[in-house]
Formats: structure tokens, C-alpha cells, sequence
């Protein structure tokens, strides 16, 4: 689709209010589309190899995007202590990839993903998952050196499936 002038100097500025939380080297993706008439805005935003998302379906893009600002900013806040340690370490990896594969299987479309498996810990995976708004994430136990999943329980708390 393409987008008007008035919905991209939007975005800029909305995104201008994470210069105070992000470096130069900050990458931001904005995506908007229009599915049944829902207009839909993600965004996605990696710093330091941590990776933040929001995605907002409203009847208006401005509103979406306001909405999507507001999650990631609650995002942000909410993890602030544990990026601060986690991100200079460097242990996040980059969750979104632009390298999309669709494999038919019989009668379902399955969504490929391909993106480096950085060794963390399971608490860094779980903070990983939140931060895309998921509910589960692969990674490579640090401990272990082993392909892990960490995902969400139906009752709040989490759950890690390792091999034997």
C-alpha cells in the first residue's frame, strides 16, 4: 500500500520519543496494512540485539500507531532493569527476520523463520519472548548448550521444554 505523508511524519515523530531510550544504531520497522477494514500498525524495533514489538488493529492508523507507541513504551518500562543488565552483555538475538519461507504441507501454510540461535539463559529467553509478545521462544541454553523452548502457561507462569 502506500502510505500518505501525514502517516509517515506521524511515525517519525512518534518514534522520536525513543531517541531518550535507544542509540544511534537503533533500528526501527513500521509496518501498516488493512485487513477487512481494520487498519493495522506493527512495529518492530532492535537495539543491541534485543528486539521490541508491538502490533495494534484499530479503525484509524493514528490510533493504531498511538496504541502501538504505548505498548512499546510499557514494554520498555516494564523490562528497563533487566535490559539494562541483559543488553550489554549482549545475549538478546534479533527474533524477526525479513527471510520468510512458506513450505504447503497438505492443507497448511507453515510460516518459516530463520535467525541465529545466540547461547542465553532461560530467563533471557523468557524476557526475549515477552519483548515480541509470543508465547514461546526457541533459543540455545547457555548452560547446556542445547535447543531449548521456553513458553507461557495457561496460568501465568512459565514452562521450559529440554531434551534428555
Amino acid at each position: 500500500m502506500t502510505v500518505r505523508e501525514t502517516l509517515k511524519a506521524a511515525v517519525g515523530k512518534k518514534l522520536a520519543k525513543f531517541d531518550k531510550f535507544f542509540g544511534e544504531d537503533t533500528e526501527a520497522f513500521v509496518t501498516c496494512k488493512v485487513r477487512k477494514g481494520v487498519k493495522i500498525i506493527e512495529i518492530t524495533v532492535n537495539y543491541g540485539g534485543a528486539t521490541f514489538r508491538s502490533e495494534e488493529e484499530r479503525d484509524t492508523f493514528i490510533t493504531a500507531l498511538d496504541r502501538a507507541v504505548e505498548g512499546l513504551e510499557r514494554q520498555i518500562r516494564k523490562n528497563k532493569t533487566r535490559l539494562e543488565k541483559t543488553v550489554k552483555r549482549g545475549a538478546f538475538v534479533i527474533g524477526e527476520d525479513d527471510d520468510d519461507e512458506y513450505i504447503e504441507e497438505g492443507e497448511f501454510e507453515i510460516r518459516v523463520k530463520t535467525f541465529p540461535f545466540k547461547p542465553m539463559t532461560a530467563e533471557e529467553a523468557v524476557l526475549q519472548m515477552n519483548l515480541l509478545g509470543h508465547s514461546f521462544y526457541a533459543f540455545t541454553n547457555a548452560d547446556t548448550n542445547s535447543i531449548c523452548v521456553v513458553y507461557k502457561r495457561k496460568e501465568g507462569s512459565y514452562g521450559m521444554i529440554a531434551p534428555e
